[in-house]
C-alpha cells in the first residue's frame, strides 16, 4: 500500500510542517492514525481523549504523516485510514526527554498541548509526537486512504506504453522512421 499526501497545499493560517515545534498560539496541519470504523466515529461525532499513553491522556497527532500511518500498531494496512488534520495547539509544553515532571500531567498545568521533538530518545521511532487535551481544538480536514501500489510501468502486464515509447525512441534513433 501507498500513502499520498500532499502538504505543500496548507490552508490559510495555518503552519506548514517544519524542523521547529509547534509555537504557542498557532494552528497546523496535523495527521491522526486509525481504522477505518474509528475514523467514521470520529467524523461523526469527534475525537475522544485516550485513556493515556507516554503523554498522560488526550489525543495523539503528528506533524509526520509518516509516523500516523503506522497507527494503529498491528492493524491491517487495508483497514488503516489517517485524518488530516487542522489543530489550535494553544499553549504549548515540550516534553523532551523521559521522565520529565509534567510528562503525564501538563494538561493540569495550563497546557493545552505537548509536543515531544524527533530524536529527542522518547519515541523509538524517533517520529515528533504532539497530544492534545482539549479535542474541540481539532478540526478534520481530509481523510487520507492508502491506495494500492502502482507497479512500474515496465512490469505492468496490461500497459507496454513503456516499451512502446522506448521501441519508438530506438526507431527514431537509428533513423527507421522520422517524425
Amino acid at each position: 500500500m501507498q500513502w499520498a499526501e500532499d502538504d505543500r497545499c496548507v490552508p490559510a493560517g495555518v503552519g506548514p510542517v517544519g524542523v521547529s515545534g509547534p509555537v504557542t498560539g498557532n494552528a497546523y496541519l496535523m495527521y491522526h492514525g486509525t481504522t477505518s470504523q474509528r475514523a467514521q466515529a470520529i467524523l461523526s461525532g469527534g475525537f475522544c481523549r485516550s485513556g493515556g499513553g507516554m503523554l498522560g491522556p488526550g489525543v495523539y497527532l503528528s506533524r509526520d504523516l509518516e509516523k500516523a500511518v503506522r497507527y494503529p500498531i498491528g492493524h491491517p494496512e487495508y483497514d488503516k485510514v489517517v485524518l488530516k488534520v487542522v489543530v489550535d495547539v494553544g499553549n504549548v509544553i515540550v516534553i523532551n526527554y523521559q521522565n520529565h515532571p509534567l510528562q503525564k500531567t501538563w494538561q493540569y498545568h495550563g497546557y493545552d498541548s505537548a509536543w515531544v521533538p524527533p530524536n529527542c530518545g522518547m519515541v523509538p521511532s524517533g517520529l515528533e509526537e504532539s497530544c492534545i487535551w482539549d479535542p474541540s481544538r481539532i478540526r478534520v480536514i481530509e481523510v487520507i486512504r492508502p491506495r494500492p501500489a502502482q507497479p512500474c510501468p515496465a512490469e505492468a502486464a496490461d500497459n507496454m506504453w513503456f516499451p512502446m515509447m522506448l521501441l519508438t525512441g530506438a526507431l527514431l534513433f537509428f533513423g527507421i522512421i522520422r517524425q
